[in-house]
């Protein structure tokens, strides 16, 4: 089916846009996803970060050890349950956030920018209509 072809094409050419500029800050794609998710909290669980960003639980763990020897997140044990690991942003890391974040949003509505009100409506519409059937 050509629309499959096309929708393809849409997310690779979105995702070798988008990584390439996180890219430049010494990020992989799936360390930001975790910088990202992290900022403007308190931290969260290892399960939270997977369930709200794309990354596979075995992935996951060597992302955020990663990011520890970068010194931009850092692990905490939970007293109540030793199981549970939280996840939060060291100050470096806050800091990162702070730069990168609105800097890869107005990265990408550069691109977004071109579309009008409209089209992303729609886009955003079709998109939502196509995840559902799935």
């Amino acid at each position: 089916m050509p629309v499959i072809r096309e929708l393809a094409r849409a997310y690779q050419a979105f995702s070798a846009y988008s990584d390439a500029h996180v890219r430049q800050f010494d990020l992989t794609p799936a360390q930001f996803d975790v910088i990202a998710t992290l900022g403007n909290t308190q931290g969260m669980t290892m399960g939270d970060i997977g369930e709200k960003t794309l990354i596979t639980k075995g992935t996951l763990t060597g992302v955020v050890d990663r990011l520890v020897q970068k010194r931009l997140v850092q692990r905490a044990t939970l007293v109540d349950n030793r199981r549970c690991v939280m996840v939060q942003l060291t100050p470096e890391g806050n800091q990162l956030f702070e730069t990168v974040f609105p800097a890869h949003i107005a990265h990408l509505k550069e691109r977004f920018n071109q579309l009008d009100a409209t089209d992303l409506d729609q886009l955003q519409g079709l998109l939502t209509q196509l995840r559902q059937i799935f």
